[in-house]
């Protein structure tokens, strides 16, 4: 099996696969990225609307991710950040994950969700035909009060390893976007990596 690892460093994203059977795929962030802020996380956390009255108005919290197109139907796991840096990533390969100190998708900002690519003994991962998607495919998520969001396909683009990447988590505006994060490429024998990692840019909507 391999286990991939996206490392931002100096708002530089970087992969690194590592071979192993045990340890699961992780995205690793820096601590710049980790600190809640406007830019970064939801903004609906800073704000003086009493709690109770705050989660009636937000959306829920996500359950599944669904894409029609490359026939995702995939639960939730919620996952945060180790003591390491590391964005965990589902245990399962037919899970995604979202990352849960950001925005809940629907909220204002960027919401992010990873997946497998590649598993062992080839057995199929969530996120194996993430690259077939295109600008315009739709992309729902379902939350815990039965509300199903739609996202709409921006862009879907290849980074190097050497290539800024903190405008996955950095939204440039004020709306709802969901952005995946899975791994692809070449796997390189001797560095025991990748080549590069894919980003599906989606934004709330309809075309």
């Amino acid at each position: 099996m391999y286990v991939s690892k996206i490392l931002f460093r100096k708002q530089t994203l970087l992969i690194v696969i590592l071979a192993g059977t045990i340890l699961p795929m992780a995205f690793i962030i820096s601590s710049s990225l980790l600190r809640p802020s406007p830019s970064s996380l939801t903004t609906v956390r800073a704000n003086t609307t009493p709690l109770d009255k705050q989660e009636k108005t937000r959306p829920g919290l996500p359950l599944r991710l669904k894409i029609p197109k490359i026939n995702v139907d995939a639960a939730l796991d919620y996952v945060g950040v180790t003591p390491q840096g590391a964005l965990g990533a589902p245990d399962s390969p037919a899970n995604a994950a979202w990352y849960d100190r950001g925005p809940r998708p629907g909220e204002q900002g960027n919401a992010v969700i990873d997946g497998h690519f590649g598993w062992k003994n080839n057995i199929p991962a969530v996120f194996d035909n993430l690259h077939k998607l295109q600008q315009g495919d739709d992309l729902y998520v379902e939350d815990v009060k039965g509300v199903t969001t739609t996202f709409v396909v921006r862009a879907v683009r290849t980074y190097g390893q050497n290539q800024d990447g903190s405008n996955v988590f950095v939204p440039s505006d004020h709306q709802a976007h969901l952005n995946l994060i899975t791994c692809e490429g070449t796997w390189n024998q001797t560095q025991r990596s990748y080549s590069s990692r894919l980003v599906v840019f989606a934004d709330q909507g309809v075309k």
